[in-house]
Formats: C-alpha cells, structure tokens, sequence
C-alpha cells in the first residue's frame, strides 16, 4: 500500500499534469477558431474553381489533345500517395486515422501488383509509414517551421509533385488529409488528383471558349491541383486541432478524476494511520 507520502507526491503530479493539459486545451481551442475560419473560407473558392474545371474537363473529355494532367498516362501501374499529418502528437486518433487510411490503401494496390510510392507531409505521419515502408517513402516535406500554413506551401507541393509527374515517375496521384466537420468529427479523406477528377457538372449553360477549353486547361489544371492541396492542408490544420481540444480536454478530465481517487485514498490512508496512533495511545495509557 502506498505511503501517506507518496500519495501526496503523486496527487501534486496529477495537479501538475492537468495545468499543463488544461493549457494545451486552452491554446488550442484558440488556434482552433483560426484554422477552421481559414478551412470555411477556403470552402466556397474551391468548390465554385471545381464547377468551372468540371466545366471544362467534361468539353475536353476524349480529345486527342487533352492535357496530361487530365487524360493521364494510359497507364496506372505506378501510384503516389502524398499522405498529409501533422508535425506534433497530442491530439488524439488525428494522425493515426490518416495514416490507417493511407495503409489499406498501400495493402490494395501491392496485393494489385501495383508500384507504390510514398511522399509525406508531417513528421508523425512519416514516422508510422516509415515502420512499414521504409523502402516505398521517397521524400518528405516538413513543415516545422511553418506557424500558420500558407497558400506557398501549398505550391511548394504542388510543385513536388507535379515535377515527379513530368519525369514520369509515376501515373496516378492521391492525397489523405482529414476533412474537418466539428471538434469532435473529423473525416479521414482520400482524393485522386492526377489525373485529375471532377464531380459531374451540373450547369446547363454552354460557353465558347476562347483559347480552347484543352488551352485553358492545361493553364488551370496545375493551379488546381495547388488549390486541392491548400485546402487539404487547411482541412488538416483545422483538424488537427479539433482532434488536441478534443483529446486535452479528456485528459484534463480524466486527470481531475485521479485527482479525486487518489485524494479519497488519501483521506483513508491517513485515517487509518490516525486511528492506528490513538490505538498504541490508548494502548500505552491502559499499560500504565
């Protein structure tokens, strides 16, 4: 049974631990409001930017001189998977559940015979893939140094990639991030962006083109595919810290339930020494 003495440290421990995980909680719930403001505003410019490529593809569609970027290479053989995470642990199942994602879809394509290579964005990410597979990473970005993520960051990707993609060094390319829908949901997401995807357009307006549609693709698509990328990684911000308020508020009230556990037997312990001295006491008196 433990000592009055180490309860007492033990107590003031736990103490110590909620008021640094209270102030977790605290400083991410602030950084929490900046990163979702950026995700919504982010939101609405994406979606109309792919109306208008999904416009644009659709009239493209099965010309000869389509852009790469949208017709692909004819082949699929070889896959790159950017996988995005964050640069710190601390908040919960976040980087966990991306990385999850990211590997059964690695288990589909090598059990389909496929080539697979590995780009990762964050530290934590890196980490649990490499464990893996270590022989499919073929490069890493970090954004340490990065406070608040930027639509430069975005380029210097986008930029990555597509540079792998002119050398021919691979012919599909999906991105994982999570998608942020409140602090206690966020949705590990997976999005193919080369060759590049469009939902259907729903528009019913014709317009004439002017250079052609193929033209003005292939001005767009790279820009697309850094806007895809920006809005992951601003998805991925307001998540990560979705998921450290979530997990350091459980943590500050998991500590405040030790806290009270080890305080009762505290209480109980010292009675028990109490009653223990006033027994040798009486004990003593009655020998006199």
């Amino acid at each position: 049974m433990p000592s009055l003495k180490d309860l007492k440290n033990r107590i003031a421990s736990v103490k110590s631990t909620r008021k640094i995980t209270k102030a977790m909680q605290m400083v991410a719930a602030a950084k929490l409001r900046r990163a979702q403001d950026a995700a919504e505003a982010a939101r609405p410019y994406a979606e109309r930017f792919n109306a208008v490529m999904a416009g644009l593809a659709q009239a493209a569609q099965g010309s000869d001189s389509a852009p790469r970027l949208l017709a692909g290479t004819g082949d699929e053989q070889t896959h790159l998977l950017v996988v995005m995470t964050a640069e710190r642990g601390l908040c919960g199942g976040f980087n966990s559940s991306i990385v999850k994602k990211a590997k059964v879809r690695i288990e589909a394509l090598l059990k389909g015979g496929k080539t697979v290579k590995i780009l990762t964005v964050g530290k934590k990410g890196r980490d649990q893939l490499r464990r893996d597979y270590r022989d499919h990473l073929v490069g890493h970005v970090d954004l340490t140094e990065v406070k608040r993520v930027g639509y430069v960051n975005a380029q210097d990707i986008a930029r990555d990639v597509l540079g792998r993609f002119d050398a021919g060094d691979f012919d599909v390319c999906t991105i994982f991030f999570s998608k942020f829908v409140n602090v206690v949901s966020q949705v590990p997401t997976e999005l193919q962006i080369i060759p590049a995807t469009f939902e259907p357009a729903e528009q019913s307006t014709l317009y004439d083109y002017e250079p052609s549609e193929e033209g003005i693709l292939a001005d767009l698509l790279p820009r697309n595919i850094a806007t895809q990328i920006f809005t992951a990684l601003l998805e991925n911000a307001a998540s990560e810290q979705g998921a450290r308020t979530g997990a350091m508020d459980n943590a500050t009230r998991n500590a405040g339930d030790m806290i009270d556990r080890l305080t009762i037997e505290f209480n109980r312990s010292r009675q028990a020494v109490i009653t223990n001295e006033l027994i040798e006491i009486i004990s003593g008196a009655e020998a006199l």
